[in-house]
């Protein structure tokens, strides 16, 4: 897997009327290779909510609160700059497969990591302008979080997947039903139980 850090910052979100979609941002982002979030809000309840997953299931995901104010994420973004390469995810942008070779040889060369912007409701024309690559999944309307599991995944490569994440928490992968592993705290696991469909 490319040694790199990609960090996402999540734009736009709407209090209570984007808590839904923002949290499967987040739990994408951790699910699929990314380190953090910066949430450009101030709903503590994201944080909250990714702390509990890592509780029971693992990782060291973190959300961070910078404020919607836009000062403050543009600030974020030139922050990055400066020794990071930021993409901007949007169905306006060049095609992925056109684009993900230059970004992962970047990547791999400059020793550089990545800052995905997430937008929620639309994205100020700036972020355009300010980002290294705007980058399009597919020409179409689609999901923010779809778009930026595939993202990610290219990527990685798909080696994301394979990650380990030490919680209380485990999935026992099971062809036919759901098996979860649980840990007792001291180290010791017990099974629990494994439900057929």
């Amino acid at each position: 897997m490319l040694r790199m850090r990609v960090v996402v910052l999540r734009i736009g979100h709407r209090y209570v009327r984007d808590y839904r979609v923002t949290m499967h941002v987040a739990l994408v982002a951790r699910a699929f290779g990314a380190s953090r979030m910066l949430l450009a809000s101030d709903d503590k309840s994201i944080v909250d909510g990714i702390m509990k997953v890592n509780e029971r299931w693992g990782g060291g995901f973190e959300v961070e609160c910078i404020g919607s104010e836009q000062e403050r994420w543009l600030h974020a973004i030139s922050e990055w700059k400066k020794s990071g390469i930021v993409v901007h995810l949007t169905m306006y942008g060049l095609h992925v497969d056109d684009v993900i070779g230059e970004l992962r040889r970047r990547c791999h060369t400059e020793g550089r990591d990545v800052m995905v912007v997430v937008g929620a409701e639309k994205v100020p024309r700036v972020v355009y302008e300010v980002s290294d690559y705007n980058i399009a999944i597919g020409n179409q309307p689609h999901s923010e979080v779809a778009a930026l599991a595939i993202l990610l995944d290219r990527i990685f490569e798909g080696r994301e997947l394979r990650a380990e994440f030490k919680g209380r928490m485990r999935i026992v992968p099971d062809a036919r039903g759901k098996r979860v592993v649980t840990s007792e705290g001291d180290g010791d696991e017990s099974t629990g139980d494994t439900l057929y469909a």
